[in-house]
């Protein structure tokens, strides 16, 4: 058996890539926080350093299957190569031109973009006799137009000023508007006229309220917010589906537009407007007192309606009489009332109109300028004096002080 040659064999040009790239693995798996560098180095390079003479087993240059270490080395350095080929690529010489282009494109854009200021100005004829204001609406623009919405304003004063003591007539005119619009897309883009009807109407109710008190010293002068009502409606349990009512008013009692006692009562609506006082639909409990006070001494409230005050303003110039003014005041509140008797009474009462009844008001219709002129807190407060005995008559009976 020959013996075996102690010589080393020649080192192929592989094996210190290999030895490299097992170090290298070695390193990264005993150091995983630190990342390897690829490296930039020519192939050719890598392979002088390893060897100094080409080994038999080379093989020729036409040879069709590639080193697989040389093709690993060119997929690491693919980027590299990409970004030296990128720059010494000859499309950069040809960039100036596409620069000069862009040069001519934006000193074009002014004419451009003035043929569009054209199309929009023209455009603006689309949008006249339209609710810009409403979701959805249609104005037929062409690309590149635009419709600019201004900011709405507060309708302008006019010639006559906004004062506490008085209605202006921005705010009659803004509940006309919502009586016609009567819905939120509309109220959010009138909310400058909303704002505006709304502080003008809260300050006539502040500078009125010491007058009522005046007439009447139980109404305690409370803030504005305890007095007048919201605007928006409960539609919770009603078939009316409209948001919001078509009118502003207020209510003074003890305790404010809220709670037992009866009230003096002011509503302004276009056409609508009235003032009057009393207890509406009131519980169970103070309805019962009512008509229990009613059958036992009918006299106190029958003397209250015959006072010539009362039938003047508001029965309707009734006669002097207990039966006149008796209808005249449950004709106001026949709305309310019930059919037949009330449990516990019989038909055939004295009383038993005033026990059919269920609230206990009174009130008159007024033109719009009884409320808008100058004197109408003036007005007011007389018509408070005038329904301030009846009040007080209710609260005796609902809520007695002893």
């Amino acid at each position: 058996m020959p013996r075996r040659s102690s010589r080393p064999d020649p080192a192929s040009p592989e094996a210190p890539i290999a030895s490299k790239r097992r170090a290298s693995a070695r390193l990264s798996a005993a150091n995983p926080g630190v990342k390897r560098v690829k490296s930039n180095v020519d192939l050719s390079l890598r392979q002088a350093k390893s060897t100094t003479s080409k080994s038999k087993y080379f093989e020729p240059e036409d040879s069709d299957e590639p080193d697989s270490v040389s093709d690993a080395s060119a997929w690491e350095s693919a980027g590299s190569v990409y970004e030296e080929a990128k720059e010494e690529s000859p499309a950069d010489e040809a960039e100036p031109e596409e620069l000069a282009d862009t040069d001519e494109v934006v000193k074009k854009k002014p004419n451009v973009r003035g043929k569009q200021s054209q199309s929009t100005s023209s455009g603006s004829d689309l949008t006249k006799g339209k609710e810009l204001w409403r979701e959805g609406v249609r104005v037929g623009l062409e690309p590149g137009q635009e419709v600019i919405i201004a900011k709405p304003k507060a309708r302008d004063a006019g010639k006559t000023p906004y004062q506490d003591e008085t209605l202006h007539p921005n705010t009659k005119l803004f509940l006309i508007d919502i009586a016609s619009n009567n819905d939120r897309q509309w109220l959010k883009a009138h909310d400058p006229d909303y704002r505006a009807a709304k502080k003008d109407f809260e300050t006539f109710v502040e500078s009125l309220t010491p007058k009522i008190a005046e007439v009447d010293p139980t109404v305690p002068e409370l803030p504005v917010k305890d007095l007048v009502f919201r605007i928006h409606r409960d539609v919770r349990f009603s078939k009316n589906p409209l948001p919001y009512k078509t009118h502003f008013s207020a209510a003074w009692s003890r305790t404010g537009k809220k709670g037992p006692y009866a009230a003096y009562y002011v509503h302004f609506q276009p056409g609508s407007c009235f003032v009057g006082g009393g207890l509406w639909n009131p519980e169970s409990e103070p309805l019962a007192l009512l008509r229990e006070d009613i059958d036992d001494n009918s006299a106190v409230l029958k003397e209250i309606l015959r006072a010539p005050e009362m039938r003047r303003e508001f029965l309707k110039g009734a006669s002097d009489d207990d039966d006149a003014v008796v209808d005249a005041f449950t004709h106001h509140n026949r709305e309310s009332a019930l059919k037949t008797k009330p449990k516990g009474y019989e038909a055939d009462n004295e009383n038993i109109k005033l026990l059919r009844l269920r609230s206990f008001t009174i009130g008159k219709p007024i033109p719009d300028e009884e409320l808008t002129g100058d004197d109408a807190q003036e007005k007011i407060a007389t018509w408070v004096g005038v329904m301030e005995p009846f009040v007080t008559y209710l609260n005796s009976v609902v809520m007695p002080d002893q």
